[in-house]
């Protein structure tokens, strides 16, 4: 029972991994004719009225009250304050370079999962996310290498920092929460607390939404759906099955994936660089979850 329940938060996590990578082609259509709030906005609106429904459905009701403290500072900084923050700044940097400053997320999670979760950081844990990191290093220099029109202004850099910190405050928050509340009950309602801290931005929402090509607004509801409703519930299946840090770092697939998408859907042939990157963060990865595989009486600890 304990190996199946591995397998499936392994799965979900792999599914979550996907849907994020996915988005990247999403956001390029959808950034292009939404501001950074609107884009937020829309996409939370999304996802919101996708969970509700699914909540509704399946009965589950209001999650305990001990789960809301963190549900609402996760919805807060990872639904409403990273979505505007990281559109905001990629518009400011080019990709190669959000890519870089945005991937301390996962070393930040490791860092508060220890101090306020009381995690553990295992030596292959810390051996993977080193090996990771250098890799999503690797395939951001790549891509601003590539870039044309790459750049990278004091202001963006610091609204990705920002991103990160907010997404790793995002995740150790919501892990507490899933101790008492289910994944969707956790997902659906930090959704909506993100929604609600968005909707200053609706008026740019509805006068953006009027001139926008279908095109775009299509990858808007394509991101709410399944990069946000399905794989945020995903993501917290998995959180809730293992620790923050080990999620955080499984992350690190994404640069890999990102690279694998845009090649296959934009015909972006990727260089060597590129690969290597790659290949290093998918390394990394293995590395930081080999742990789960090899000792059973570790997974077993590891596993709420």
């Amino acid at each position: 029972m304990q190996k199946q329940s591995s397998r499936l938060a392994l799965g979900a996590a792999g599914v979550t991994v996907v849907l994020w990578a996915s988005a990247f082609v999403s956001i390029r259509s959808a950034g292009a004719a939404y501001s950074p709030g609107a884009l937020a906005l829309g996409r939370l609106l999304a996802g919101s009225l996708v969970l509700g429904a699914v909540l509704l459905a399946r009965r589950e009701g209001l999650p305990p009250r001990a789960a809301w403290p963190g549900i609402a500072v996760s919805g807060l900084l990872w639904f409403g304050v990273y979505m505007v923050v990281l559109n905001w700044g990629e518009q400011e940097v080019d990709a190669g370079t959000a890519a870089m400053v945005v991937n301390i997320g996962p070393i930040l999670i490791a860092l508060l999962g220890a101090r306020f979760l009381k995690e553990s950081l295992p030596p292959r844990l810390l051996a993977g996310m080193a090996v990771s990191f250098a890799g999503a290093v690797a395939v951001g220099l790549s891509m601003s290498a590539g870039s044309s029109g790459g750049h990278a202004s004091v202001l963006g850099v610091l609204l990705c920092l920002l991103a990160a910190v907010a997404y790793a405050g995002g995740v150790v928050a919501q892990k507490p929460a899933l101790a008492h509340g289910s994944a969707l009950q956790v997902t659906t309602f930090g959704c909506l607390v993100g929604t609600v801290a968005c909707l200053p931005f609706a008026g740019q929402l509805v006068e953006e939404a009027g001139r926008a090509p279908l095109s775009a607004t299509l990858n808007m509801l394509y991101l709410g759906v399944f990069p946000t409703a399905l794989a945020f519930t995903t993501w917290a299946y998995a959180l809730a099955r293992t620790t923050a840090g080990r999620m955080g770092a499984t992350t690190y697939a994404v640069p890999a994936l990102v690279v694998l998408l845009a090649w296959v859907l934009l015909g972006e042939l990727p260089g060597l660089l590129t690969l290597a990157g790659g290949a290093l963060c998918l390394a990394g990865v293995a590395v930081s979850r080999s742990r789960l595989r090899t000792s059973a009486a570790a997974g077993t600890a590891e596993s709420t």
